[in-house]
């Protein structure tokens, strides 16, 4: 296990170096995406004015307050109030897209990703780094600023730039070179599945 501190962007080098098991912490830019963001970004044909190339970005419909905007504290005009991370699963035909088109390098969510997603890490260098659920208020702490957002329309899953530090540390559950926490787990489960219904004397 090796831990890792980037500041953001990173090449692909810096990706392909994480392997599943290592700790990643980092610091500046994080976009926060969600489903809406996804299928406007790649069903709907809308582009960002954000560049992402060498970017993480969170699993994120952030709760937020409306505030003047143009301040030093808040100049896209919002404070953040919980920047909660969702279930990743469900944007898993997303991940290949979002690493060719706009250059993505990490994604980080909660509840792992599937073959899509390991196969486009594989084929561009990338990694997903997993948050456990209902830790919502401390990542809150570890974003300093919204600096912008984009595609507005969408609030709150709006297409969200925060600046952080410290943000992490976070595990590495999926790879560019195959591993993933979450097959493991699978292959475990069922291994002792298939054990105890052995024990029982039931068959396939």
């Amino acid at each position: 296990m090796t831990e890792h501190r980037f500041t953001m962007p990173i090449d692909e080098a810096q990706a392909r170096s994480l392997r599943v098991g290592d700790h990643v912490t980092l610091d500046g830019t994080l976009f926060g995406i969600r489903d809406a963001t996804l299928i406007h970004m790649f069903d709907r044909g809308r582009r960002t004015r954000f560049d992402l190339r060498g970017h993480a970005v969170i699993h994120t419909a952030p709760n937020v307050r409306k505030v003047p905007a143009g301040s030093n504290e808040h100049p896209a005009g919002y404070a953040p109030v919980c920047i909660g991370t969702t279930t990743s699963s469900r944007m898993e035909r997303f991940t290949e897209p979002l690493m060719r088109r706009e250059g993505v390098r990490i994604v980080i969510g909660k509840g792992g990703m599937g073959p899509a997603t390991s196969a486009a890490f594989a084929a561009m260098g990338g990694a997903y780094l997993a948050i456990i659920g209902g830790t919502a208020a401390l990542e809150t702490t570890w974003i300093e600023q919204i600096e912008d957002v984009d595609l507005d329309d969408l609030n709150p899953e709006s297409l969200w730039k925060f600046r952080v530090r410290g943000f992490g540390p976070l595990l590495v559950a999926m790879d560019s070179h195959g591993g993933s926490l979450y097959t493991a787990v699978e292959a475990t489960a069922q291994a002792r599945r298939a054990a105890a219904l052995a024990r029982l004397g039931v068959g396939a």
